[in-house]
């Protein structure tokens, strides 16, 4: 297979502004493990302040979220807070990172795009947020992850059986947020993140099963991203606009503008997992790597044929059956992570991040709302594209 031919897409330079938001953040104005320039959408595009749109959704959601997170008997309820970044390990306040805030973003805008203020989208901001950490929680835990946002996992801290717990009961908060409402709106809107909850458990079954497997297609690699990110993102696009009054044409419209949008993230989470900035991103150097993961670089690294692709197959069967592959040192990950970018997996999935972010902007172009809310959709899918973490 060429790996090159799997794209099918031209890239168009453009540029974004760089902007800094209340939490002292930086919008980057260049993209790290992308190497390449995203396309720009005018000039429009560049007038919206990215960083503002982000701690807007943070801001009219998190007084809600953390009523919510109230409800949890303790210790659930600590355990929850200190996972959002509200309080350190010993209990005092803290202000943690709590990540980037793009589903809250994008459900306060969905709201708009649906003619509603964005106050409607709050619940829908809130559940998906909700969601969106109780797969956090389990992924962490599941994936032997230690660190995140810059500090100890739940389950490192409190235990894995913590971790567990908060997760399902985060779950079941966000049904309540949404059914609260009471209205034939909340029941709609609980169907589509009930549905994309389903397909996120799916994608995360499908990335474990795939740590144990020599060779996974791009194609399945794609599908299992498609489920685990793409559908959470998905919803989170569509989920405003349903509590606003959107029909299901409008809903689904949006909804694949997130589903892309959502690969799109994922492809630039991949590239970052093998060649982030550990001071960025919060994880140790090859995270990836060094959790087996078959993520795009790798698969397509793989699927491309070569010298370097061949050498990396072997070694990616070797590692899968060492027993002491934690005790790896640095200069076998970064050997690996040399082969995959000799093999072109790093460009592939550069230019994949690229041509999802290019699907995504396409899908909003039929939808009428506001241009000021496709101004913010668009400016938000490039900030997706590049990001540092």
């Amino acid at each position: 297979m060429s790996i090159g031919s799997a794209t099918g897409t031209t890239s168009t330079t453009g540029t974004i502004s760089s902007t800094t938001g209340t939490r002292g953040e930086t919008v980057p104005t260049e993209p790290s493990a992308v190497p390449a320039a995203v396309p720009g959408q005018g000039d429009a595009d560049r007038e919206v302040n990215v960083s503002a749109l982000l701690e807007r959704g943070r801001a009219m959601a998190t007084p809600v979220l953390r009523a919510a997170v109230d409800r949890l008997a303790p210790p659930m309820d600590t355990v929850a807070a200190y996972h959002f970044g509200w309080i350190d390990a010993e209990g005092r306040p803290s202000d943690g990172d709590g990540g980037k805030a793009v589903r809250p973003a994008l459900a306060l805008i969905s709201a708009e795009a649906a003619g509603a203020a964005p106050e409607v989208g709050i619940p829908g901001a809130v559940a998906v947020e909700l969601v969106h950490n109780f797969s956090l929680l389990h992924d962490d835990l599941m994936d032997g992850d230690e660190q995140r946002r810059h500090r100890d996992t739940v389950w490192k801290v409190h235990g894995p059986a913590q971790a567990i717990l908060v997760g399902d009961a985060l779950f079941a908060l966000a049904n309540e947020v949404l059914l609260e409402l009471d209205t034939v709106e909340a029941g709609r809107a609980t169907r589509r993140l009930t549905a994309a909850t389903r397909a996120l458990i799916d994608g995360q079954a499908q990335d474990i099963s795939y740590e144990h497997r020599e060779r996974v297609t791009v194609e399945e690699c794609l599908e299992m991203e498609g489920n685990k990110t793409g559908a959470l993102l998905a919803c989170a696009v569509s989920i405003g606009a349903v509590l606003g009054g959107a029909d299901d044409k409008t809903a689904d419209t949006l909804e694949k503008y997130g589903y892309h949008l959502g690969l799109a993230f994922q492809a630039v989470d991949d590239l970052l997992g093998i060649w982030g900035d550990p001071e960025s991103t919060g994880k140790q150097t090859w995270s990836d790597l060094r959790q087996r993961k078959k993520s795009l670089p790798v698969v397509a690294a793989l699927a491309a044929g070569g010298d370097a692709s061949e050498e990396l197959g072997r070694l990616l069967a070797a590692d899968a059956k060492a027993n002491d592959f934690e005790n790896f040192s640095e200069a076998e990950f970064a050997h690996r992570a040399s082969l995959i970018e000799e093999a072109g997996g790093r460009e592939w999935t550069a230019q994949e991040a690229r041509r999802q972010h290019t699907i995504a902007l396409q899908a909003i172009e039929s939808v009428d709302m506001p241009e000021r809310v496709r101004d913010q959709l668009a400016a938000l899918a490039d900030f997706v594209v590049v990001r540092k973490r």
